[in-house]
């Protein structure tokens, strides 16, 4: 085979390798194919079903059944904890803790060894309802997962862990817009 039937590689800029590819366009942009509306759209409707699902008349709604099973898990354990764990500010934390409060699922106690910490313990009616997290949220996500095979699903597990990787670094390097 002679030098001129030997296929040449198109030039590539030098920096192609390193710039992410372009998806999206302002000028073609549709909003419901956004990932993030179709993320939004996902986690609204299985937070529907979820609270369909656990909610019993004046029990705890979907957005308190978080703090609730880290709670039950030991994940956490004062409110400082548990805002972080829930990924909320202490004020929205102190707000939700409030109406669990009311609702009789777990009591504030200062801590005897530092009056500054505010420790939260589940009441006998937080533990059972902290139990049923684990059922209903595996039930519905199984539910909203319906069609795929175990290699989709682990498929899927590793391309939502790598967009979560991208914007946690995207988020630690302070990238406002590039």
């Amino acid at each position: 085979m002679s030098d001129a039937n030997i296929p040449v590689a198109p030039s590539v800029p030098a920096d192609a390798e390193r710039r992410p590819p372009v998806f999206y366009r302002a000028e073609t942009y549709s909003t419901e194919e956004s990932i993030g509306y179709l993320m939004r759209r996902i986690i609204t409707l299985v937070g529907q079903a979820v609270e369909t699902r656990m909610c019993e008349p004046g029990g705890p709604t979907y957005p308190q059944w978080l703090p609730l099973y880290k709670l039950h898990t030991g994940a956490a354990t004062t409110v400082a904890e548990l805002a972080r764990a829930c990924e909320l500010d202490t004020g929205a934390m102190t707000r939700l803790l409030d109406r669990l409060e009311a609702k009789g699922l777990c009591r504030r106690v200062r801590s005897l060894e530092d009056r500054r910490v505010v420790n939260i313990e589940l009441t006998d009616e937080g533990r059972a309802a902290a139990k049923e997290v684990p059922y209903v949220l595996s039930r519905v996500q199984n539910e909203h997962l319906a069609g795929f095979s175990a290699e989709e699903w682990e498929q899927l597990k590793g391309y939502l862990r790598r967009i979560l990787d991208n914007a946690q670094a995207l988020a630690a390097r302070g990238d406002k817009n590039d």
